[in-house]
C-alpha cells in the first residue's frame, strides 16, 4: 500500500472527518480505476421514463415497483403476534409457481468469530420452520460456521425473494438439534448426499496431487472410503459432526421494495421468550423503521 493510503487510512477519526479529507478520495480518480461501478441489472431499458411511471431509465439501476398498486406494505398486513407466522405467510406466497422464485427456502448464513468480531456468510437451505425457528443443516465439526459459533452462538439469516420485491433478515441465538432430530431429516436425503456428508471435512484444504491434480482427486479418495464403510448398509447414520441448527429469533425484519427506494420496513423484537410447554407465548413488539 502506497504511503500516502497507509497515512489515510491511520488518521485519527477526528481528522478522517475534516472537509478536505471528505472532498478526498482513497484512490486518486482515473479512467478504467473502478471495475464496476453503480450496475443495472440484466433488464435493458432502452427508453427513459415519464416522471410518475415508476421504471427506470437508461444507466440506471430498477425501480421496485410491485407493491405500489396495493399500497406497499402496511402493518395491518402483517401477522399482530408472531413473526414466525407471518413468515411461514411469505413463505407460502413465495412457494407458489405463479411467484416465480425458484428455491425461496434459500438464504444467507452469517456468523462471526470472537474475539476478533470477523464476519462470514454462506448461502445455505432452510429445511425445517417450526415455533421456536428456522432450521438449517450442515457440518459443524471443521466448518468455519462451526468454529464461530462455539465461541459466539448469534447468527443472522437473510431471505431475498427478488421477483416479490421482498426480504426477510432474522436475528437470534443459535442452537443444535437433537442427534434424533437430525437423523429424520438425514434420512431423506439422497444416499450420495449421506455418504458425501461423511467424506467432506468442509473447509479444510484439498492438497494437490501430482500432474493436474488440484486436490479434487483427494476428496474423491475420501468419498470412497466412505463409500466402502457404509457398502450394504440401507440406513446411514448421521455424523457426529453434522446435523440441524436451529436459530431462535430474537429480530425479525420484513421488507417490501418501494419506489425510489422509500421502501417498507417492519420489525418484530422480543420481549419476552417463552421456555418449553409452561413457559408461556412468545411476545413481541412490531415497528415500522424508516428505510
Amino acid at each position: 500500500m502506497r504511503a500516502s493510503c497507509y497515512r489515510l487510512l491511520s488518521a485519527s477519526p477526528i481528522t478522517r472527518l475534516t472537509p478536505k479529507l471528505k472532498r478526498m478520495a482513497l484512490h486518486p480518480a482515473q479512467d478504467g480505476a473502478k471495475l464496476i461501478f453503480a450496475p443495472t441489472g440484466t433488464t435493458i431499458h432502452p427508453t427513459a421514463p415519464s416522471p410518475s411511471s415508476g421504471e427506470n431509465g437508461p444507466g440506471q439501476a430498477a425501480q421496485f415497483v410491485k407493491a405500489e398498486q396495493r399500497g406497499g406494505l402496511r402493518r395491518r398486513d402483517l401477522d399482530p403476534s408472531s413473526p414466525i407466522a407471518q413468515f411461514h405467510t411469505w413463505f407460502t406466497a413465495a412457494s407458489r409457481p405463479e411467484a416465480g422464485v425458484a428455491h425461496p427456502e434459500t438464504c444467507t448464513l452469517a456468523t462471526a468469530q470472537l474475539p476478533s468480531g470477523r464476519v462470514s456468510a454462506r448461502m445455505v437451505y432452510m429445511k425445517e420452520l417450526d415455533q421456536r425457528g428456522f432450521v438449517v443443516y450442515s457440518n459443524f465439526g471443521t466448518s468455519g460456521k462451526g468454529r464461530d459459533l462455539e465461541g459466539n452462538p448469534w447468527a443472522s439469516l437473510v431471505f431475498w425473494w427478488e421477483p416479490l420485491e421482498r426480504q426477510v433478515r432474522v436475528e437470534g441465538r443459535a442452537e443444535r438439534l437433537t442427534r434424533e432430530e437430525s437423523q429424520t431429516y438425514f434420512d431423506t436425503r439422497v444416499r450420495g448426499s449421506r455418504v458425501g456428508a461423511w467424506a467432506s471435512r468442509q473447509s479444510q484444504v484439498l492438497k494437490p496431487g501430482e500432474g493436474e491434480d488440484d486436490g479434487r482427486a483427494e476428496l474423491e479418495r475420501w468419498v470412497k472410503e466412505a463409500e466402502e464403510r457404509f457398502e450394504g448398509v440401507e440406513q446411514v447414520p448421521v455424523p457426529d459432526f453434522w446435523g440441524g441448527l436451529r436459530i431462535v429469533p430474537e429480530r425479525v425484519e420484513f421488507w417490501q421494495g418501494r419506489q425510489n427506494r422509500l421502501h417498507d420496513r417492519f420489525v418484530y423484537d422480543g420481549v419476552v421468550h417463552g421456555e418449553g410447554e409452561d413457559g408461556g407465548e412468545d411476545k413481541w413488539t412490531l415497528e415500522r423503521l424508516s428505510p
